[in-house]
């Protein structure tokens, strides 16, 4: 037995529109979102072509593509613009220290300081200021730690073998905000005074940390280590300008350091 299909009638308007229309496309097209772009103004020497002056090369990127940090940035410009780009980098966390540079006219961590996106000016970026240049944004950081070495940063103590360092609590709490430091040399090379004088002066970082090791209850070497700063440069170019604390990516105070080690050489 055969079945029938029921017609389905049409108005003949509607048949007519229906006949004419072109086919519709089963995929809908999604918009695409305008780019958030952002230049970047970076530092670049080559000492591979010494007689090259260096120059400030921009890069735009779209802020969509990256993370929220400079050195997100730098890692997709390096990634896939120019590879040629050279910089420090390790951590990410703001631990190591190595990504320090001077991003828009202050010395910080790259992997701390958040993208400018207010307005259409550049994100300048340059290598630490009043330091021999390795490559790009690579400073050479060889007279930073051997300074750092000079003043024995370990404890020395004379403590019966086998016997603990004892600490109380609040002896060891006189070295908070000291033994933070990064070594990632932003205080230092934001001081005045270490840029006229950095063969000879020591340095926020380098006496901050000497500080620390004076201070600390367990060490029995204060009065030789206080002595090895008595002259007119290791110690007392510092001007207590606080650029160095201002500046400080971890928040510590180098200069607060700086001025309780001339308090503890008056009164020895």
């Amino acid at each position: 037995m055969a079945i029938s299909t029921p017609s389905i009638h049409l108005q003949p308007a509607l048949r007519a529109a229906l006949s004419t229309s072109a086919p519709r496309s089963l995929a809908t097209p999604v918009d695409q979102k305008p780019k958030n772009l952002k230049t970047f103004s970076i530092y670049r020497w080559n000492p591979d072509k010494p007689t090259e002056k260096p120059i400030m090369q921009n890069y735009q990127l779209d802020l969509s593509t990256c993370g929220p940090m400079v050195l997100d940035a730098l890692i997709k410009i390096k990634n896939d613009i120019d590879p040629t780009l050279t910089f420090r980098r390790s951590c990410r966390e703001g631990i190591c220290g190595s990504c320090a540079m001077n991003i828009d006219g202050q010395n910080t961590l790259a992997c701390l300081k958040r993208i400018n996106t207010d307005g259409p000016k550049p994100v300048k970026i340059y290598p630490l200021p009043h330091m021999f240049i390795v490559k790009d944004l690579v400073p050479d950081m060889t007279q930073f730690y051997k300074q750092y070495k000079s003043i024995q940063p370990y404890l020395q103590s004379e403590a019966p073998e086998g016997k603990e360092h004892l600490q109380s609590q609040a002896d060891r709490k006189k070295l908070d905000g000291m033994y933070e430091c990064i070594l990632c040399a932003c205080c230092s090379t934001s001081c005045p005074s270490y840029w006229w004088n950095q063969d000879e002066y020591l340095g926020p970082a380098t006496l901050m940390q000497a500080y620390r090791w004076i201070a600390d209850s367990r060490d029995t070497k204060a009065e030789e280590r206080m002595a090895k700063l008595q002259n007119d440069l290791s110690l007392y170019r510092c001007h207590t300008i606080f650029n160095c604390t201002k500046t400080c990516p971890k928040g510590l105070n180098p200069a607060k350091a700086i001025a309780a080690i001339k308090a503890e050489m008056a009164m020895s």
